[in-house]
């Protein structure tokens, strides 16, 4: 959890120093961030906005259940390494998102992400069912 919360003050970091380069290099008018409109923004500060939204979308579910595990005891060493693959599959996304942006990698680390976080969730639903059982 720590990791994605790194992540995400990274990003949210990259992406003030982005908008102040806008402000200070590229002419973009300050009143923009106002209302979002009144100008266009380079596309590295498009993609890092963009990216920085992703993180509080599938992620919210991953803390969610960080802390479903830890409250209910559940954690077990699959649930870890789902959590893992996860946080990994996140990272890669960061990279090709603020890289490259190709779309089809980007895609294939978002659903790759989604298919572990669905696996998590399933794990940590299987040991609910079989603690009150």
């Amino acid at each position: 959890m720590l990791v994605m919360i790194g992540l995400t003050f990274y990003t949210g970091i990259r992406m003030l120093f982005l908008r102040f380069r806008a402000v200070a290099h590229e002419g973009l008018n300050p009143r923009y961030f106002l209302h979002n409109r009144g100008g266009k923004l380079p596309d590295a500060l498009t993609q890092t906005e963009q990216h920085y939204q992703n993180l509080f979308e599938l992620p919210i579910l991953f803390y969610l259940l960080i802390l479903s595990v830890y409250v209910t005891q559940t954690l077990d060493l699959l649930q870890v390494t789902l959590c893992w693959l996860f946080v990994l599959s996140r990272l890669w996304h960061t990279t090709v998102h603020l890289g490259t942006n190709n779309f089809v990698k980007r895609r294939n680390a978002f659903l790759f992400g989604g298919l572990v976080l669905f696996l998590s969730w399933s794990n940590f639903a299987y040991h609910l069912v079989s603690k009150t059982n």
